[in-house]
């Protein structure tokens, strides 16, 4: 376990030794403090292995160990895991159409998503992959300020593939 370790057997024959208010109670050797610590109801714990003489604190385990579980459950509820959000798009589109797909990117850009851009080829248009390129150049330049290219244009069979993420 990081951290304090729990009822060890602490090396150092002194300890400096804090209560479970956060007062120093000074230099004491460790038999003595286990002693003080046990009369409290609580368990002496070393804080800092480091330091000279080592640092030991009257805790609680049980309820450090559960005030513990309780921070990293909190810190799990608030994470949100990164999605990657896919824009379909062809060679051929409107200003209109691109129009209403960039607002989509800026919007999925805008919540901290990637973004999989993906430009599908078919039949004939296989022959003209530059105009696909410079479709996929056009939407990097438009969203230039707030996102940053992760994968850059690439063919995949009979689409071509771009990833965007948020700076």
């Amino acid at each position: 376990m990081n951290g304090p370790r729990f009822n060890e057997w602490i090396q150092s024959p002194r300890v400096r030794v804090i209560d479970e208010n956060g007062e120093n109670l000074g230099v004491m050797y460790t038999r003595e403090a286990i002693a003080q610590a046990q009369e409290v109801g609580l368990d002496l714990v070393e804080v800092s292995p480091n330091a000279d003489p080592p640092v030991a604190k009257f805790l609680d385990v049980g309820k450090y160990k559960y005030e513990a579980q309780k921070k990293a459950n909190a810190a799990r509820k608030t994470q949100r895991a990164q999605e990657i959000k896919e824009i379909k798009v062809r060679p051929n589109i409107d200003d209109h159409d691109y129009g209403t797909k960039m607002k989509k990117i800026h919007e999925f850009i805008g919540e901290g998503d990637k973004v999989k851009v993906t430009l599908r080829f078919r039949g004939r248009e296989m022959a003209h992959g530059q105009i696909g390129m410079a479709l996929l150049q056009r939407v990097q330049q438009d969203t230039a300020e707030i996102a940053k290219v992760e994968a850059y244009p690439r063919m995949e069979g009979k689409q071509m593939l771009m990833v965007l993420a948020p700076k």
